[in-house]
């Protein structure tokens, strides 16, 4: 193929076409700034040199001076509810809404602004009612994830699941694991009153949104039992080996209780000594070394603790390593053990919590909603120095 000499001739015209465009994007922009007033430079200024408060005055000066500056009153209620000052955030938002000549485009911000910022002073009726305006309108899905924030903190748990189904019809992700959780909810306060037959239907509920759900399952199980099914209810609680193995040890003292109760005491030893050997916990050890020790006695606790203990080393298990070596040992080495026990047992309860692997809140006991991010399911059933070692 010949080169054609005559396309060296269209470069220096391209490239004059594309210095004219840039002249007018640049002149264009340096007119619209010369239009902005010197304290939104200022007060922009302020926040990138993370100085809030200055920011704060700076753009507060500016709506005194331009009230017709809706934007900028957008800013300022952020930067407001942002540093906790949710009075005047409101206010903010609130003396746009009463704006006759407020476009629609931005009315519809402004209520959704005002509706965070009810939210986050926790005036959660003002919330509700500010957030259901915005149903059918371009904010609707984030109008609904915030009314479903609201009826989770309000522990309004049917409001939740048909606030949840809207979301998921809507497209707005998947809700099934969370729609579980709210039915499990709903059915553990059933259980509490011992309406068993009304739990079960709810808890069906839960499985047909989330079948592997593990609370779920637990909770039959529970349901089950308070009925005098035992026998059902053991079969119900090893589904959650089906489910998730290490979700086992969570189940653990229930079966074995279980097997106890229906005199069966070591096949249930053997299936937890299973799970064990699948899935290593402490949690799960415990369970095991009492249920030892007592059909087995102290020699046989020992050997399985110290099995444990070479096949995965943790200072967990090293500290009911001694306790169960303080069982069996002589009068004349208990109180050295004990010292030591006693230097490990209080190092270990600082790594004996439950982690949310979203947030990182640390919990001592197991938690299906993080207490600090109100996220479901996000804490794995292992103490978080078993999740180092597996790591």
């Amino acid at each position: 193929m010949e080169f054609e000499f005559w396309w060296l001739l269209g470069i220096p015209v391209f490239f004059g076409l594309g210095w004219i465009a840039a002249r007018v994007d640049i002149n264009q922009l340096l007119s619209e700034s010369r239009t902005l007033p010197r304290g939104y430079f200022k007060g922009l200024n302020f926040l990138l040199n993370e100085q809030p408060d200055k920011a704060i005055d700076a753009f507060i000066e500016i709506v005194k001076l331009d009230p017709e500056t809706v934007e900028l009153h957008f800013a300022l209620g952020n930067l407001f509810r942002r540093r906790g000052e949710t009075e005047r955030a409101i206010r903010v938002h609130q003396n746009l809404l009463a704006r006759p000549d407020l476009p629609a485009e931005h009315h519809g911000h402004a209520l959704y602004e005002l509706g965070q910022d009810y939210l986050k002073a926790g005036l959660l009726d003002r919330a509700e009612e500010t957030f259901n305006k915005l149903i059918d309108t371009p904010y609707s899905a984030q109008a609904g994830r915030a009314l479903l924030e609201i009826y989770q903190r309000e522990k309004e748990w049917t409001r939740a699941i048909a606030a949840a189904e809207i979301l998921q019809a809507t497209g707005a992700g998947g809700r099934q694991r969370e729609i579980a959780q709210f039915y499990c909810e709903l059915a553990a306060d059933e259980l509490v009153r011992t309406n068993t037959d009304a739990a079960m239907s709810l808890l069906d509920k839960a499985l047909a949104a989330d079948r592997k759900s593990v609370r779920a399952t637990m909770l039959m199980g529970d349901a089950l039992r308070a009925r005098g099914d035992i026998e059902g209810a053991l079969e119900t609680w090893r589904r959650v080996e089906h489910q998730s193995v290490p979700h086992t040890a969570l189940v653990a003292q229930r079966l074995m209780d279980g097997y106890i109760a229906v005199g069966r005491p070591q096949e249930g030893i053997n299936l937890l000594r299973a799970y064990l050997a699948e899935a290593p916990s402490i949690d799960l050890l415990e369970v095991v070394f009492k249920a030892v020790l007592d059909a087995d006695g102290i020699d046989a606790a020992n050997v399985l603790v110290s099995d444990e203990l070479r096949r995965t080393p943790t200072l967990l298990g090293l500290d009911k390593f001694l306790e169960a070596r303080m069982m069996s040992a002589p009068q004349t080495v208990r109180p050295e053990l004990a010292v030591v026990k006693t230097l490990v047992h209080g190092y270990t309860q600082k790594l004996a919590r439950y982690q949310c692997s979203h947030c990182g809140f640390k919990a001592r006991q197991f938690y299906w909603q993080c207490p600090g991010c109100s996220q479901w399911e996000t804490y794995p059933p292992r103490r978080t120095e078993e999740l180092n070692v597996m790591n």
